[in-house]
């Protein structure tokens, strides 16, 4: 009995450190990022090897999302499936008009300008899920609109491409669609079932998962910004202020239109945030993999600063939108 007391004693500790840990990651999240990112930039190699290990690493994030996806989440998804729509139709608008209009207004060269559009006609990213996560947004809702993007992204890039710069662009079906599947859907999928069954069956296992996940992400998602910018510091450094300046303002017209939209489509709090999220972080990575394919290393430079940006501004905010639900929940008295 006194060896199962101690068992006992040393897992509750174990867990009860395990979660001021993860608070301790959720609250200095962006400072984190802002260290890494600065470390990259000075001794790039030290995170350069994370590279080939970032889809991996972005599929445990997502199954750290599933595991937080309960069936209530698609029951509700199924009721308004307008916030999907809204969310979707907002990200194909704004940001792909967004880019033109600032290419026009910085006046920027035609293979910087390609680029700005690219990353403008672009869908959802998985940063914009992890940050939903981790923003206290509604993860379900923005799986649902990040796979829409996603799928409608062979008809919607080379659209806009045309109509916004005139060229014409090939983008495989297939290479969207396995990618999202492998990085999105069957974590996230596993997760959700994960979930399901550990509730049935281990329901303190579930708990425990919980509180372990947010820390894994936090340390992966700072690990990964570290890589990107440890893989772009020449680009980074050399880039021209024009370039700088449509990437930080192309964020910010995404974040603010999205917020402003979920607000007036009268969307509850973690869906402004997630509709917030969804808008304003794009699937750069995509937009440049594409620049180097069918245009020039100039059409990746934005696409590469802007990957590297909103996940600057993604944490910022999420610990933001983070922060003030923690504010809200310590005003009421606390269950021992």
């Amino acid at each position: 009995m006194d060896y199962q007391r101690v068992v006992i004693s040393f897992g509750s500790a174990v867990l009860s450190a395990l979660r001021r840990l993860s608070n301790l990651a959720n609250t200095y999240f962006v400072g984190l990022v802002l260290v890494a990112s600065a470390t990259a930039l000075v001794r790039p190699g030290a995170y350069t090897w994370i590279a080939p290990y970032i889809s991996p690493l972005l599929g445990v994030i997502m199954l750290g999302m599933g595991l937080t996806l309960q069936p209530a989440d698609f029951r509700r998804l199924a009721e308004r499936p307008r916030d999907v729509a809204i969310g979707a139709v907002a990200q194909w608008v704004v940001m792909p008009v967004a880019a033109y209009a600032l290419t026009i207004a910085l006046s920027l060269p035609p293979e910087l300008a390609i680029g700005v559009v690219l990353v403008g006609a672009a869908p959802g990213g998985t940063a914009s899920n992890v940050m939903a996560y981790l923003g206290k947004g509604d993860v379900a809702l923005s799986v649902a609109i990040t796979t829409v993007t996603t799928l409608a992204a062979p008809l919607v890039m080379p659209a806009w491409v045309v109509v916004l710069a005139g060229e014409q662009l090939q983008v495989g079906f297939m290479d969207l669609f396995v990618n999202i599947l492998q990085i999105v859907f069957i974590p996230v999928v596993f997760g959700f079932g994960l979930r399901i069954a550990l509730d049935r069956y281990a329901p303190a296992v579930a708990e425990v998962g919980l509180d372990v996940f947010p820390l894994v992400s936090v340390v992966t998602i700072v690990a990964i910004v570290a890589a990107v910018v440890g893989l772009n510091v020449d680009t980074i450094l050399g880039a021209g202020v024009a370039a700088i300046a449509a990437v930080v303002l192309h964020n910010a017209i995404g974040l603010g239109t999205g917020y402003g939209t979920g607000r007036l489509a009268g969307m509850s709090p973690d869906r402004v945030r997630t509709t917030t999220f969804e808008v304003g972080l794009q699937n750069s990575g995509l937009a440049a993999a594409l620049a180097l394919s069918f245009f020039s290393p100039v059409a990746a430079l934005p696409p590469a600063l802007f990957s590297v940006w909103h996940n600057i501004t993604g944490p910022l905010l999420a610990s933001y939108f983070s922060r003030g639900e923690d504010a809200v929940a310590g005003a009421a008295p606390a269950d021992d």
